[in-house]
């Protein structure tokens, strides 16, 4: 038996055994969770000096006195209409000021903030709105109508626009769209301008739901993971403490902040730091690169697609990155080579972590220094090990905690753990167990408490009867000359039940030779985890989050 799980134990009891087990393997490294005690995410706000710097918008500075202001003149508004305690409150929004203000003032009335993707369609947002029901909507001019004709018995008075060209006089047109044509009555500046009062503070609770934020839906229809101040401010402590953000610090917001990562990680890690976050609208690479010399943020955190179109800037230099304390990446297994030709491109190194939405974002970092493991077998750089009060196993299908190298599915137990999914009790307990989140990831840990991935549990391939995970397979190509991005998926195949396919997109410049990138493949990999079939695209779908999705590439494998 191995020293760390039972071959034969399941349940609760073993994944507490187990956990118990694993924190011997850490030893120092195992550090208790900061106790939030009764905070929300409003107080986080509201601890940070009024006249520090709080957003950073292109050409303009808003403090977190402006935030302050302009949020309790919304909330009043909130109030007047009797937006409420538990009521939700959608923010469809790109990375502008307004996301953060139209979040706290839902705060102050003690509503729910749902955070939507900006790119959702009218028929996509009506599915969304049936199931969060929202009291109120804010979402950009460019999109009004498209929102209006989802919002269905929401009270038009509390269907707002806004402009991204607003906060800031600059303009730019490489990443600003032009204003949309919408009715003036509805527009949220109206209310910035206006003189309501904010209303007496809300009573809430830090068990209260703070986000409701759906799953990107890669796996199927998107599930909203309610997520509890106490969530929120738990991972904000940990990583203000472990990222060693400051109230001197600037957080570039690389990730949208409708996204886990950009919520929690950007927008209350910066609360929690009394910080500045540096917003562009949304990642365009040479925006990004000029708000790095404007403003010299110190801390990013980001998608690896990210990183790799910042280095496919030719003008890309090490003084780009130079204000940077730390660099970080996570929402996709990263490459071990793509952190190499980044370093030698910049002379900085991308450190790795791991979370997900139902875990309030990080529960594995990597430590800021020294030397992140790649194992030997796999090829897999670690995503780091379980931030401090975190807890996590892994178990076979039976649900048995396995010891060190034996693949499993992740499973976590912490402070960020959502309350569940809105709505779905079936599809809560299926994850839920005792507080352990079952992450459908499968992954391994070493004798050190270094955690690895291997891939999504629903991405592996059945290749005659052989399980290829494509993160592997992704690994290889990336080390391959000229390849910017490449994403494998599993197709149909009547003898062998599923093949391998890849597809690649390439650096400016290059054309990728498929049958010399087919033979490296063959020279690395064994026979059935080579891609039967190679193909080159201009670009790779991707969520908005820059991930890249494969569930896109897979279907449009079979609608062929």
């Amino acid at each position: 038996m191995s020293s760390v799980g039972s071959e034969s134990a399941s349940g609760p009891r073993a994944y507490d055994e187990a956990a118990s087990r694993l924190r011997g393997l850490l030893g120092a490294q195992s550090v208790a969770a900061l106790d939030p005690g009764e905070l929300t995410a409003l107080d986080l706000f509201r601890a940070a000096s009024r006249g520090a710097p709080a957003l950073y918008y292109f050409d303009m500075t808003q403090t977190y006195a402006d935030i302050d202001r302009f949020s309790d003149r919304l909330a009043g508004v909130f109030a007047q209409k009797s937006v409420g305690r538990g009521d939700r409150v959608a923010v469809i929004l790109q990375n502008v000021p307004q996301f953060v203000i139209v979040s706290v003032a839902a705060w102050k009335v003690g509503a729910i903030v749902v955070s939507l993707n900006p790119m959702y369609r009218t028929p996509e947002l009506r599915k969304l709105f049936k199931d969060c029901e929202p009291k109120a909507v804010i979402c950009h001019d460019d999109q009004w109508h498209n929102v209006f004709a989802a919002a269905g018995s929401v009270d038009p008075e509390l269907v707002f626009w806004t402009s991204a060209r607003e906060f800031q006089q600059r303009n730019d047109v490489r990443v600003l769209p032009e204003p949309g044509t919408v009715p003036e009555a509805s527009a949220l500046a109206k209310v910035f301008a206006g003189d309501a009062s904010a209303p007496p503070a809300p009573v809430m609770a830090s068990d209260d739901t703070a986000l409701l934020l759906y799953t990107s839906g890669t796996t199927g229809m998107p599930k909203g993971a309610m997520l509890t101040h106490r969530n929120l401010v738990a991972t904000a402590l940990t990583c203000r403490d472990h990222f060693e953000l400051s109230s001197k610090s600037r957080i570039f917001g690389v990730a949208p902040l409708f996204h886990i990562t950009g919520f929690e990680i950007q927008m209350v890690g910066a609360f929690a730091a009394g910080a500045a976050m540096v917003l562009t609208y949304r990642f365009q690479p040479q925006v990004a690169l000029d708000a790095f010399i404007e403003w010299r943020p110190t801390f990013i955190v980001g998608a690896i697609t990210a990183f790799i179109a910042l280095m496919n800037q030719a003008d890309a230099t090490s003084r780009h990155f130079e204000s940077f304390a730390h660099i970080y990446s996570g929402g996709a297994p990263i490459a071990p080579s793509v952190i190499d030709a980044f370093a030698r491109r910049f002379g900085r190194e991308i450190r790795s972590s791991y979370g997900m939405t139902e875990l309030t974002s990080a529960s594995h970092l990597a430590p800021n220094e020294g030397r992140i493991p790649v194992d030997s077998e796999s090829g897999a750089l670690s995503i780091g090990r379980p931030t401090p009060g975190v807890d996590a196993i892994v178990v076979d299908d039976e649900r048995r905690p396995r010891g060190p190298g034996e693949h499993g599915e992740v499973v976590v137990r912490g402070p960020g753990v959502m309350a569940g999914y809105w709505r779905k009790p079936t599809e809560t307990d299926e994850v839920l167990t005792n507080g352990w989140l079952h992450s459908g990831d499968i992954g391994f840990f070493d004798e050190s408490g270094w955690f690895y991935l291997v891939d999504r549990k629903k991405d592996m391939i059945s290749a005659s009867g052989f399980k290829v995970w494509p993160r592997e397979v992704e690994d290889v190509i990336y080390s391959f000359p000229g390849v910017r991005e490449v994403a494998v998926v599993g197709a149909a195949d009547p003898y062998r039940g599923e093949t391998v396919v890849a597809f690649v997109s390439a650096q400016p410049g290059i054309v990728i030779d498929v049958v010399v990138l087919s033979r490296f493949c063959r020279e690395r990999l064994a026979a059935y985890k080579c891609p039967a079939d190679i193909r080159v695209l201009d670009d790779l779908p991707k969520t908005e989050s820059g991930k890249i999705t494969r569930n896109t590439l897979r279907d449009g494998l079979r609608s062929r």
